[in-house]
């Protein structure tokens, strides 16, 4: 069966299973396309990237990696869905979740919004941005432009291309990669000297109430180097429409001091943020998830539980990475295994291991995980057990930071085998 074939109403269909329609945009590197699941009827966005494209650029093969490994991770309702993704010869493409309403940009563009709109759209980016930060994900690219909002009005966090995992955060705990939108890129990643990913970007997200309700950029000038002096040196005013809550708010996003920026957590505890709000802040962060992400067993415990698409992408054989480049091969700083026994009693072995080894184990919060680094931090990586089922469950560790044949050498000789004997 050819991989491209006549649809059922004059298109074309890929593999048999999606009708391929209209163009919906276009990009440097891709063209997103309507399309439509023949077995279901779901409407999809199908984004289609040319292999020849990577293979003549790194950076871009990387941001695609990057990507799938990440979206993968994400199920959150206000974050774009990736469904699956599938390959030919020449093409790479991503079937995603349609989100019909378009870029935010194009929305603001038309005027500022009241603070009611803008707090309802601004309390949902809050929710996925602490959703991908509680999962050591960040952004680094958030703008109007990389958020939709569908037919309802809700808003859709997309774009990972640009987005950092906690595996790339150096010994100094810090992100050194230069990347972000001028306008809307934080004063301490134009120092050079590190910066921290979830900073960043409540930076952004400062930036992006300030454009909702102002109707234009906080920090605006022709000249690069000129805007960059006025983000560095916080150099913005608030219009006089804005509400003294407000004002407060967007001053504490806007900080240039990412130590006393306000956190997530802040935001959650805001008067502005909460004025009308019905439900309890912190319900924010975790509201619609779904199964897929956590569960509240009946100990009140919360237990990662994996998707179809978690499972299948675990599989060596069916690497998402094999999609891009035939010759890339696995990397060795993240393993797995099948564990027959409660998180909590994994956990409570790699306590009892780290003392004896004289290794700092901290638990992390919103899953059953942890992580582990060593005296002198050559050895920095996580340890999360993801449930199954009731019984079975597997276990993942990944290298954070350190050096590579230390985590190695204590996954294969120590840890794992300790893991793999507990009852």
């Amino acid at each position: 069966m050819p991989e491209v074939e006549p649809g059922r109403r004059g298109g074309s269909s890929l593999f048999g299973k999606y009708e391929i329609g209209r163009v919906l945009g276009c990009g440097a590197f891709a063209k997103v396309y309507h399309a439509r699941n023949l077995h279901t009827g779901q409407s999809v966005a199908l984004k289609v990237i040319q292999k020849k494209r990577l293979a003549s650029s790194s950076a871009l093969l990387s941001n695609v990696k990057r990507e799938i490994s990440i979206l993968r991770l994400l199920d959150h309702p206000h974050i774009v869905r990736l469904h699956e993704v599938l390959a030919t010869r020449t093409k790479i493409y991503f079937v995603m979740e349609l989100v019909k309403g378009g870029e935010l940009f194009a929305r603001v563009a038309k005027g500022r919004l009241s603070e009611d709109v803008s707090r309802g759209l601004f309390r949902q980016l809050i929710s996925a941005v602490g959703y991908c930060h509680s999962r050591g994900i960040f952004h680094r690219d958030l703008k109007p432009e990389n958020l939709l909002v569908d037919d309802s009005g809700n808003l859709k966090v997309t774009d990972f291309g640009l987005s950092a995992l906690g595996a790339q955060v150096r010994s100094d705990g810090l992100l050194h990669t230069l990347c972000g939108t001028p306008a809307y890129v934080a004063p301490e990643i134009l120092a050079k000297r590190g910066y921290d990913g979830a900073k960043v970007d409540l930076w952004s997200c400062g930036v992006i109430l300030f454009v909702l309700n102002a109707g234009y950029l906080p920090f605006n000038d022709p000249n690069l180097m000129a805007l960059y002096r006025k983000i560095y040196n916080g150099e913005f005013r608030c219009p006089k429409w804005m509400s003294p809550e407000l004002k407060r708010l967007i001053n504490r996003l806007l900080d240039t001091n990412p130590d006393t920026r306000i956190t997530v957590h802040e935001i959650y505890r805001d008067p502005w943020f909460n004025k009308g709000h019905t439900k309890r802040p912190e319900d924010a962060s975790t509201s619609g998830v779904g199964i897929r992400s956590s569960l509240k067993h009946e100990e009140g415990e919360e237990t990662g539980i994996l998707n179809a698409f978690n499972i299948i992408s675990f599989s060596r054989g069916l690497s998402l990475t094999g999609l891009l480049d035939e010759t890339y091969d696995v990397a060795e700083d993240e393993e797995r295994f099948i564990c027959r026994e409660s998180p909590e009693r994994v956990m409570e072995a790699l306590e009892e291991l780290g003392k004896g080894e004289g290794l700092k184990v901290t638990r992390m919060k919103k899953e059953w995980g942890a992580e582990v680094e060593g005296r002198n931090s050559d050895l920095r990586m996580e340890v999360v057990v993801n449930r199954l089922t009731d019984t079975i469950g597997i276990v993942e560790a990944r290298r954070v930071g350190g050096d590579a044949a230390t985590y190695r050498e204590f996954w294969k000789n120590k840890l794992r085998p300790r893991l793999r004997q507990v009852r």
